[in-house]
């Protein structure tokens, strides 16, 4: 057998209703007939007792009979099984699983710290009591090897500077990162008859080592990028400016004072202070 079998046994009710009749019957026939014969009906009875369990819900039962798979019982309820049956508890219920914080390279080769926040439950029974050794640390040491190679795959984030400029990052793009890290785990889990419910990076930062350098060059390339800016607006005014005055024959300027006028305003709008006026109170021939 190399399938789960699902099973539903003897009502446990009825078996413990006739355990009473058994145990407490040969008791009293043994009290008034002064015979041991009845004995052997409460060893049996005694023996019968250790065939009753009780499924909760979101619970099973895997049952053996001296080594072989008999069946799985999922249902809830109280039950009576053959007695010689072992019986395994494993819980059907969802789990939440929380990785250590694990230092791996990404694509770019730069050391990170992440973790992963993951939920799953026992789907087939069969294959997490047998197929794997044990199937709760194999859904740990399988998530811990899914996000170092998922870590692996993906940069922390683009560097437009370097001419890196990928679709997918770890920093940026949650929702695909999730997507591909709960792909990797289920196809890892399958073996073990694990569903997952939910996977997705709990934690994401670069290692100690680099961390500060790192935080030095957003800062710069957030400071360029807001530079950029600032001189395309700053010679956007200019040039409405010149427009502005040649349009309206405010004044006439030659081109050296263009440019004098120029360099002026781009310093003034440039500039990361206030800047200081100075009132011509000459003319514009001196």
């Amino acid at each position: 057998m190399k399938e789960e079998k699902i099973i539903v046994p003897a009502n446990g009710y009825l078996m413990l209703f006739l355990f009473v009749i058994l145990f407490f019957g040969s008791i009293a026939t043994i009290i008034a007939m002064q015979t041991p014969w009845p004995g052997i009906t409460i060893f049996l009875s005694l023996v019968m007792a250790f065939g009753f369990l009780m499924v909760q819900p979101n619970g099973s039962r895997v049952l053996l009979l001296f080594g072989k798979y008999v069946g799985t019982v999922k249902k809830n309820g109280f039950y009576w099984v053959n007695p010689f049956y072992t019986k395994k508890k494993i819980s059907l219920r969802a789990s939440n699983f929380d990785s250590e914080r694990l230092k791996v390279n990404d694509k770019l080769g730069n050391p990170v710290m992440i973790s992963t926040i993951l939920v799953w439950r026992v789907q087939n029974t069969y294959k997490a009591a047998f197929d794997v050794d044990n199937y709760e640390n194999f859904v740990r040491v399988q998530t811990d090897a899914a996000v170092r190679k998922l870590a692996s795959m993906y940069p922390y984030d683009n560097f437009a500077d370097e001419g890196v400029d990928e679709d997918i990052t770890l920093r940026s793009s949650v929702n695909e990162v999730s997507e591909a890290l709960e792909r990797e785990i289920d196809e890892r889990l399958t073996i073990a008859g694990i569903e997952v419910l939910e996977a997705r990076i709990g934690y994401l930062a670069y290692a100690n080592e680099i961390a500060n350098a790192m935080l030095k060059r957003q800062q710069a390339t957030a400071i360029v990028a807001a530079r950029h800016k600032i001189v395309e607006g700053a010679v956007s005014m200019v040039e409405m400016a010149i427009e502005a005055l040649n349009k309206n024959d405010v004044v006439e300027l030659d081109e050296e004072r263009k440019a004098a006028m120029v360099s002026n305003l781009m310093v003034v709008l440039c500039g990361d202070k206030d800047a200081s006026p100075i009132v011509n109170a000459g003319t514009l021939s001196h």
